[in-house]
């Protein structure tokens, strides 16, 4: 038995050493004899042609540096909104660009930032859907009213001081073969925007996102947002010379999708998860996901936007079941970790504060940020006072409603790439987005503390009353 197995043995090492060995041997001569220009060149386009890799130490910096000042935005009363989107800056020409070039080229190449964006793309549409989803809007009842007029008011007011202000500033600031209408429309709709997905994390953070003005304040920006993003349509239908008519099928086909959703898709899908047992919508949840990405599809390709989209979805989709509760432990997580900091880092890396050199320009800054907050805040404030709100809350709701966050950043991105905005103008834009940011949780806390005292002492006052009076009669 041992001779046989040694013979079996010996048999292996030989055929191994046959069939395996020499021809790992054979290879590498032949290879070693190829043009040694030829391998030098391989190893230099290997040291430097590894995409994937760059993508991946890129995102690994963006995700470290956005939660390092994250944490250290929380732990000064600011929401981690704030400290993405300043990481963004820092790791930017701003500060890593001018302090250290060779770096930043390193970590952060040019090459890999459209990837960044695409990914940025998808976890705001995954965060927006999930939004949607969380929305009580049954708290909205009852004040639709509220909501329409603060909405169109705080657009309506900034964009005609946002327009007057380009009046001034158009000779300085717009870039060669820009026209007047075309730049003063961008900065008006620059003004006029409040940033839901912002809003919605601040609003969480904060403990408002279902309370009733946290409600109010989300359904006044999506409105708001809606009309933004069709008044940015307009625009770049005049700097691209398409036709109004094009614009004018786009609002359409966003009306007919939302009609869609809401009176076909939502009947439907709360008809199959009656129907449907738990075991096979539990199989089934995964695919929830494909109606996100296919509604976020139809608004991208309508013109509109991808968020709405998916957040249009998130609305319509049936609540209490197996595949929402799915949705939020399988995709949440992963979103608000991996994927949103990237999207709030992506404007932060085209940001260049060293172009505000010249000390007049961070005057126009200055004007910026005041025309801004006070269109935006003072406009909202007195719309929601007007329909019955108390003061407190009327300015909450301002205050919230002046939050511009990512939103802005979006169409202020579309105006660099379609060269409506100069470099100057685009780094006041995102200065004075990130400041009105940081200007929300603070204010909103303070109002809502104060409110809610005040609301307290005079439920207080009421039942006094209401005791009193058996005894007074």
């Amino acid at each position: 038995m041992a001779e046989s197995k040694r013979k079996y043995g010996l048999r292996a090492l030989g055929v191994y050493g046959l069939l395996v060995v020499i021809p790992v041997l054979t290879s590498i001569v032949l290879l070693t004899r190829e043009d040694k220009g030829a391998g030098v060149a391989a190893k230099s386009a290997a040291a430097t042609g590894h995409p994937v890799a760059q993508l991946l130490l890129a995102i690994a910096v963006v995700i470290a540096a956005c939660k390092a000042a994250g944490w250290v935005m929380r732990r000064i009363g600011q929401p981690a909104v704030v400290g993405e989107i300043a990481a963004g800056i820092v790791l930017g020409p701003s500060v890593l660009g001018a302090v250290w070039p060779a770096g930043a080229s390193a970590l952060l190449p040019a090459a890999i930032m459209p990837q960044l964006n695409v990914l940025a793309q998808v976890g705001i549409v995954l965060f927006v859907f999930l939004t949607g989803l969380e929305l009580n809007t049954r708290l909205i009842r009852g004040r639709g009213h509220l909501a329409l007029v603060v909405s169109h008011v705080s657009i309506a007011v900034p964009f005609v001081l946002g327009v007057l202000l380009a009046v001034f500033a158009y000779a300085k600031f717009a870039p060669q073969g820009v026209g007047s209408l075309a730049f003063a429309l961008f900065i008006g709709v620059s003004m006029s925007i409040t940033a839901l997905p912002v809003l919605v994390r601040i609003l969480k953070d904060t403990g408002l996102f279902h309370s009733r003005i946290g409600v109010v304040a989300l359904t006044c920006a999506v409105v708001d947002d809606v009309t933004a993003w069709s008044l940015l349509a307009l625009v770049v239908a005049l700097v691209t010379a398409s036709s109004l008519l094009g614009v004018l099928l786009t609002l359409g086909l966003a009306a007919a999708f939302a009609g869609l959703l809401y009176y076909v898709v939502r009947p439907l899908m709360a008809k199959f998860f009656t129907r449907t047992s738990e075991p096979v919508l539990r199989r089934l949840a995964p695919l929830a996901l494909v109606g996100v990405l296919l509604c976020a599809m139809a608004t991208e390709w309508i013109g509109v936007h991808a968020m709405f989209g998916a957040f249009m979805f998130g609305l319509v989709f049936p609540r209490g079941n197996v595949v929402e509760k799915w949705l939020h432990q399988n995709a949440s997580g992963l979103t608000t970790a991996l994927m949103l900091p990237l999207f709030f880092a992506y404007s932060g890396l085209r940001t260049n504060i060293g172009l505000l050199g010249d000390p007049a320009l961070w005057l126009w800054c200055v004007a910026i940020l005041v025309v801004a907050v006070v269109g935006k805040l003072a406009s909202a404030t007195v719309a929601a006072r007007s329909v019955g709100e108390t003061f407190c809350r009327a300015l909450q709701i301002g205050v919230l409603m002046n939050c511009r966050g990512l939103t802005e950043l979006i169409v202020l991105n579309v105006g660099l790439d379609l060269g409506v905005l100069s470099p100057e103008m685009f780094t006041m834009l995102v200065l004075m987005a990130l400041i009105s940011t940081a200007m929300t949780t603070p204010m909103a806390v303070y109002l809502d503390k104060r409110a809610g005292r005040r609301e307290a002492a005079r439920g207080t006052r009421v039942q006094q009353f209401d005791e009193e009076l058996p005894k007074a009669a």
